[in-house]
């Protein structure tokens, strides 16, 4: 069993832990009205990695310690500015599973074992609104740090730390450090313990050689494109324990990046080597169909759970609620399952594995050592172009299932089109991001007539389980029309938005 908090603090150098005379009075500071004395605390902390740090390279941590008021377990994940999340476990002398399966999308699988061990001699003092609510906790800590890897190299330092309360406003931390920086008191220079430990103990990889820097041209094409896979790849691997816990919006956030992953590999084969990019992009596809399950039940269980709820309770016949949720239930298990069968799967490691090759070493083209305008222009263009071919096509059709297929079409290639115009932004400046945007609104008409197409598919089911149990359909009927007129909505609304995506002074100016 896990629980997780949202950890917001700032480390700061400290002269010593003996004697804090050094140590300004904070009272009076922002909202501050006391500082309280807590005593003295011995912590003891294992840190774990893998023999080449991946957890440390991606800025998480994962200890096991004891002493304090937390002793546990603790995994600790990245998020932005001071903030971390912080999962823990309760204390073991084995790494739990649920801790260990969070990792993986940072260790690809790799061993974790004992690198560091960090002793603390803690002074806790907390910092006390007038009401008597604390508002943060600022401790003193004298360090000591020895390798575990075989040198059994020490060192020894002191820190401060000041940690947020949780829902306090982070402007306490500014008005705080504004304070400690007018008594000479600066950042430390390290992020974390961990992390100094590492760098003040000589623990670390082997130094291989930077093949990637040797290989990309600073500004060039594929310095843009590498750019924007780093940042996509990074958010794959964040979001992976979100996933696993089921954390909102998770599974959606993760689909979104495989496809924009997929589609970047796609649209700029002409900076990267599709001989390498092509059989990570199959991978990526199969990622996406996975989660696709959980995903695509959830968007369809909020919009038929929300067309229930808005109907006249006189029009709810029979059983409608009951039958809803035996169809939610079964459906939302079996996908549940098959998410997390996928990411704690071999082949969605080997993924990962492939993922961080194509960063470190990237395959590289010749043309990418190019500027990046004529490269990207063209991308978009061609993209665009198999865009205005479907729609084309699609509009052509009258009504019906082969309509609804062809609009499907387009709409996955208003997706590439748009994706294919975010790394091109900077270089192609203000006719990339109006092409994007138009786009998105061209790809969300399509969506809305796809989920109503989705939407129609899976009320006939529960329509017909419920008459072959006895019960009434008109209910179901009655959805199905809903969808049906949602569908034939979104046709009529098509066009006009359609027009102003591909306006001809639109395609002049992205041509230039």
């Amino acid at each position: 069993m896990t629980e997780s908090q949202r950890e917001t603090e700032r480390k700061y150098e400290a002269p010593s832990a003996d004697d804090t005379s050094w140590l300004p009075d904070l009272t009076g500071t922002d909202v501050i009205a006391s500082v309280v004395d807590q005593g003295t605390e011995d912590l003891d902390a294992v840190y774990y990695d893998t023999d080449d740090l991946r957890l440390a390279r991606a800025s998480a941590t994962l200890r096991r310690r004891t002493g304090g008021s937390d002793a546990g377990w603790h995994l600790k994940l990245p998020l932005s500015g001071d903030s971390r999340e912080e999962v823990r476990a309760p204390l073991s002398e084995e790494l739990p599973d649920a801790l260990r399966e969070l990792t993986l999308s940072r260790t690809r699988g790799a061993e974790l074992r004992p690198v560091v061990r960090i002793r603390s001699d803690r002074g806790v003092r907390q910092l006390v609104a007038s009401d008597g609510t604390a508002l943060a906790e600022l401790s003193v800590d004298a360090v000591r740090a020895e390798s575990l890897l075989g040198a059994g190299t020490r060192a020894a330092w002191t820190e401060m730390e000041v940690e947020l309360a949780p829902d306090a406003d982070l402007g306490l931390l500014d008005a705080v450090e504004k304070t400690l920086g007018s008594h000479g008191i600066g950042r430390a220079h390290s992020p974390s313990k961990l992390a100094r430990a590492l760098e003040e103990t000589g623990v670390g990889a082997p130094r291989v050689p930077d093949r990637r820097a040797e290989a990309v041209v600073p500004g060039s094409a594929g310095d843009e494109i590498l750019r924007y896979v780093d940042e996509r790849v990074r958010a794959l691997v964040d979001l992976d324990p979100a996933v696993r816990r089921d954390l909102p919006d998770a599974v959606h956030q993760m689909r979104t990046t495989c496809r924009r992953l997929r589609s970047v590999l796609r649209s700029y084969r002409s900076v990267l080597d599709r001989e390498v990019t092509d059989p990570v992009r199959d991978e990526l596809k199969w990622l996406g169909a996975e989660l696709g399950a959980e995903r695509d039940h959830e968007v369809l269980r909020e919009r038929l759970a929300a067309r229930i709820e808005e109907l006249p309770r006189q029009l709810v016949f029979g059983e409608t609620a009951a039958r809803f949720q035996m169809w939610d239930v079964g459906d939302t298990s079996e996908a549940r399952l098959r998410t997390l069968a996928t990411l704690n799967s071999p082949r969605h490691l080997a993924l990962l594995n492939s993922l961080a090759t194509l960063t470190e070493r990237p395959p590289l083209r010749g043309r990418a050592a190019r500027p990046p305008e004529k490269a990207m222009r063209k991308a978009v263009l061609k993209e665009y172009g198999r865009l205005s071919d479907r729609m084309a096509h699609a509009l052509d059709l009258p009504p019906g299932t082969k309509r609804d297929k062809a609009l499907h079409e387009a709409r996955k290639a208003a997706k590439k089109t748009r994706y294919a115009t975010e790394p091109a932004r900077d270089a192609l400046g203000k006719p990339a991001k109006r092409l994007g945007k138009r786009v998105k609104a061209v790809q969300q008409v399509l969506g809305d007539h796809q989920d109503s197409v989705v939407a129609r598919d899976a009320v006939r089911t529960v329509a017909l389980a419920a008459h072959a149990a006895g019960e009434p359909s008109f209910t179901w009927g009655l959805l199905y029309g809903q969808e049906q007129a949602a569908a034939e909505r979104a046709e009529r609304e098509l066009p006009p938005v359609w027009a102003e995506a591909s306006h001809r002074a639109l395609r002049k100016a992205l041509s230039r």
